[in-house]
């Protein structure tokens, strides 16, 4: 079973002579269980390419299926579904509530998703554990270094058990032993068989993936 499959996708901005093509052509799949890195310069596409596998934008042509699902069929609501039920997003900057603990800040997806609080609390501490978190359940983000922070980020992403966890440049804000500490993680994810896909642009990072995507100029090579 395919996580993602992508074809033929094509994505333009603009019109006549400033015309862009961020995409064209793209076609790729990802099964289950698969690790990935997609890597490409500034102006590769691999951001176009992160943001329509997120559901955060829509090809100009070819189509997407996440987990089976054709993803231009769905509506604005539905999308939003998706984004919180089957991706599990982590990103460069964390993006954490400050003045909020860990615990509560991996809870969130699960208060949107109508889960009951004793249930929430549950997942939360279970995701904290599986990124080694578990005794800094209730230190806020601000009493954290930047590869904590990174792992809360990622057990908020564990928590709904999604189909697809999407980082985008997840250790670009970390020195190299909180990066190791961040891909080791990813690497035990992958081991329990979870489907990773990673945007990066540092070498090493993505030679931890089980292969490697390398766009140019909106084309896989």
């Amino acid at each position: 079973m395919n996580v993602i499959e992508v074809q033929d996708l094509h994505k333009t901005y603009g019109h006549g002579e400033a015309t862009v093509r961020a995409l064209d052509g793209v076609t790729a799949t990802v099964p289950r269980g698969d690790y990935v890195a997609i890597m490409g310069s500034s102006g590769s596409g691999k951001s176009t390419l992160m943001n329509i596998i997120g559901c955060l934008d829509v090809p100009s042509s070819g189509t997407y299926r996440l987990d089976g699902v054709d993803v231009s069929e769905l509506d604005e609501s539905q999308l939003a579904l998706v984004r919180n039920r089957k991706i599990g997003f982590i990103f460069q900057s964390f993006n954490l509530i400050a003045r909020t603990s860990a615990l509560a800040n991996v809870e969130l997806p699960l208060a949107y998703a109508g889960i009951k609080p004793k249930e929430r609390r549950e997942r939360a501490l279970a995701a904290l554990e599986m990124v080694g978190l578990t005794d800094r359940a209730a230190h806020d983000p601000n009493q954290l270094s930047g590869g904590q922070q990174q792992r809360v980020a990622i057990a908020r992403a564990l928590v709904t058990e999604p189909a697809l966890l999407l980082a985008d440049e997840p250790t670009g804000n970390l020195d190299s032993h909180s990066t190791e500490d961040v891909m080791g993680i990813f690497s035990e994810l992958s081991g329990y068989g979870r489907t990773i896909v990673l945007i990066t642009h540092e070498d090493d990072v993505a030679a931890a993936a089980k292969r490697v995507i390398r766009l140019r100029d909106g084309r896989i090579i």
